[in-house]
């Protein structure tokens, strides 16, 4: 890399860097993404902070560009940005002019800043998207809900390809199709071709160990070709049709496929008709479930925002091969004071960081870097990506239908949102808390007779579930009694908050507050509700006190009511009698709500577990023992327990398995064994 010297010792790098043969070309993008190196300078040492210490840095940046991040006294990144100029727009910090008081709070938070120049503004507005994304800083526009799309993938590397949900990295052979909006879109687009093209959906391994058909080809949902009941020949000629219908060409496929019905009636061959009227009705139900289609958007994605009340929605539609493939409502994380062309043109960048982009990309509203993020896609795709505000015509009328979805979704999401609101405060009321609780943890165990014992952990908060936070605790201690409510409890108490203490340290209650500026979900519970009763508070309790945070989180036990009913449940709390709430009270929905959840994940936790020791192989425990021996030892004996009474004389006659390792799987099951 090349770069220029900061004060006090600092490199300013631009980004460039050598060649290395060993490693394999990126792409430009990927490369300046990788291999940043940000100057560090040590004028934080210095004592200034905010506006006096950015002044210090404007003085020895370039009139290049580059992306520029903003940290706190703690290290921690408060903003990512990037710049045509680094030295005009750091100069703007400095001076403080026309500045919200999100950037305020910004640039008196700043402590220490870093840098990288970059050849252009492209690659700028790249990394910058790439590090938002990774980094999520505070004060930037956030992509809260970052999964990637599902694909649907026809194979290409067997005798019969086969028709998949793909999400992920495009690693196999084959062609895909998408993005969906959800996987549920991509499921029932797939059942509907499963009964136009009647392609299979088996795996691999079970296509090719078929000596019959299954039951789908019975159900006319598959053409069976592992065991030819179709020849290869017009099974190839059914996956060029599927092809063809994902590619847009649907009303060639739908024509060719009514005239080949026509022409079997004709024929009087109505059985061979009904197959091909089956497989138009299979089309017609994927075409009835894509809602608007117009007829001049082939690909794009259409994007309409709304900001309202402090919320802003952001709608996208996807469009491909004339279909409509789906949409999805976002609800970024902003500062309400930013206009929605601000909003939309930070979501965009993210967006589309590690997603393919289509041809063109329609938006509701002008953003200010249009041609800029136009010219980056274009790059990193390889053809020709065009970013369009439609003014008339059909173009125009799709993006206001998605514009009133944006609308309707920011609608629901903000009545659901005050009505959270509502409960919180309520809650807060109801238990007598200082404040409104911002995170609560709620707790359950699962197990059989002491079995494959689980604790589960979800989490709420002012928007409702936030399950990225759900966690869930295999319980490891050999001393609990099989069955032990309070021992299980004890175990997981002790791992959550012994970790949380070691990642996050005590947290400072002192100054807790409704603070509505801070939009950080907090890493430390306000409150813990355990389902349970007296009996599991003084467990809990007691570890709090052990750890020195029984001051630092609020402990809530509730009961289950007389004979387990919903509605009577007793709720147990710190320096109160136990109590009940009337049976129509909102708060006490509330936190049925919450206990259910967590039953509901402990419940799925413990039952994923059994599952997993229910297929354990006896084999899997012995060290040297892959797959391959595995099958083959399974395939010679039939059962691992035939496996287990084998002489070594035996098992040496599988192949692949030598003297010294059938001594090893013989000593295994054979505590007093011989050397």
């Amino acid at each position: 890399m090349t770069g220029g010297k900061l004060p006090d010792g600092g490199i300013l790098y631009d980004g460039t860097e050598e060649e290395d043969d060993d490693i394999a070309p990126a792409s430009d993008t990927q490369r300046s993404v990788a291999a940043v190196d940000w100057s560090v300078t040590n004028l934080n040492e210095t004592g200034l902070t905010g506006a006096e210490l950015i002044g210090e840095f404007v003085k020895q940046l370039p009139n290049s560009p580059g992306v520029y991040r903003m940290l706190n006294a703690d290290g921690e990144v408060l903003y990512v940005g990037k710049a045509r100029s680094l030295k005009k727009r750091v100069t703007n910090y400095a001076q403080g002019r026309l500045h919200s008081n999100r950037l305020t709070r910004m640039v008196r938070e700043t402590a220490n800043m870093e840098f990288v120049t970059t050849r252009t503004e492209v690659e700028a507005l790249l990394l910058e998207a790439n590090l938002i994304k990774r980094l999520r800083p505070r004060f930037n526009v956030l992509l809260r809900d970052d999964k990637s799309f599902p694909y649907i993938l026809i194979t290409g590397d067997s005798r019969a390809p086969a028709i998949y949900k793909h999400r992920g990295a495009r690693g196999r052979k084959g062609d895909y199709f998408g993005p969906f909006a959800s996987a549920s879109a991509v499921g029932r687009t797939i059942n509907s071709l499963q009964r136009a093209f009647l392609l299979r959906t088996c795996t691999d391994s079970v296509f090719e160990s078929r000596t019959r058909p299954c039951l789908l080809h019975q159900i006319k949902r598959c053409s069976a070709p592992c065991t030819h009941e179709i020849s290869d020949a017009d099974y190839a000629v059914l996956v060029r049709e599927a092809k063809d219908f994902l590619s847009g060409k649907s009303q060639n496929v739908k024509a060719s496929i009514a005239e080949a019905m026509n022409e079997a009636a004709e024929n009087l061959d109505f059985e061979r008709a009904a197959v091909f009227r089956d497989r138009l009705a299979g089309l017609s139900h994927v075409q009835s479930h894509q809602g608007i289609n117009p007829a001049n958007v082939e690909e794009a994605d259409v994007f309409a925002i709304h900001h309202e009340g402090g919320l802003t929605c952001i709608q996208v539609f996807f469009f491909r091969a004339g279909q409509n493939w789906g949409n999805q409502a976002y609800f970024p994380k902003a500062d309400p004071q930013m206009t929605p062309p601000e909003v939309l043109n930070t979501f965009l960048a993210q967006f589309y960081d590690d997603k393919p982009p289509p041809k063109q990309i329609l938006l509701s509203e002008t953003i200010e870097e249009q041609d800029l993020l136009a010219t980056a896609l274009t790059e990193r795709a390889g053809y020709k990506v065009q970013v369009l505000v439609p003014q008339r015509g059909d173009k125009k009328d799709v993006v206001d239908h998605v514009a009133a979805n944006a609308r309707e979704a920011h609608g629901r999401k903000l009545a659901e949102t005050a009505s959270q609101a509502r409960l919180l405060q309520g809650f807060a009321e109801t238990f007598g808390l200082p404040y409104v609780p911002r995170r609560i943890e709620i707790y359950d165990n699962s197990h059989i007779m002491g079995t494959n014992a689980v604790g589960g952990m979800v989490v709420a908060g002012p928007e409702g579930f936030v399950k990225g936070q759900y966690r869930k605790f295999n319980i490891r201690s050999t001393d609990i009694t099989p069955g032990d409510d309070f021992g299980m409890m004890r175990e997981v108490m002790t791992r959550r908050f012994s970790r949380l203490l070691k990642e996050e340290g005590k947290p400072d209650r002192s100054t807790a507050s409704d603070d509505s500026a801070d939009t950080t979900f907090p890493a430390w519970p306000d409150v813990i509700l355990i389902d349970g009763g007296q009996g599991q508070m003084t467990a809990v309790r007691a570890i709090l006190d052990e750890l020195g945070i029984a001051d630092c989180v609020i402990a809530i036990g509730v009961a289950k009511g007389v004979d387990r009913d919903a509605g009577r449940e007793r709720f147990f709390a710190l320096g109160r009698p136990d109590f009940t709430l009337p049976p129509r009270d909102p708060v006490l929905y509330f936190i049925q709500r919450l206990r259910d959840e967590a039953h509901r994940f402990a419940i799925g936790s413990h039952r994923a577990r059994r599952k997993k020791e229910l297929v354990k192989n006896p084999l899997d425990e012995i060290a040297g023992i892959g797959p391959t021996r595995k099958r083959a030892l399974l395939q010679h004996f039939g059962t691992a327990k035939a496996v287990s009474r084998a002489a070594v004389s035996d098992l040496t006659a599988v192949e692949g398995i030598s003297e010294a390792v059938a001594r090893l799987i013989y000593n295994h099951f054979h505590e007093s064994a011989a050397d």
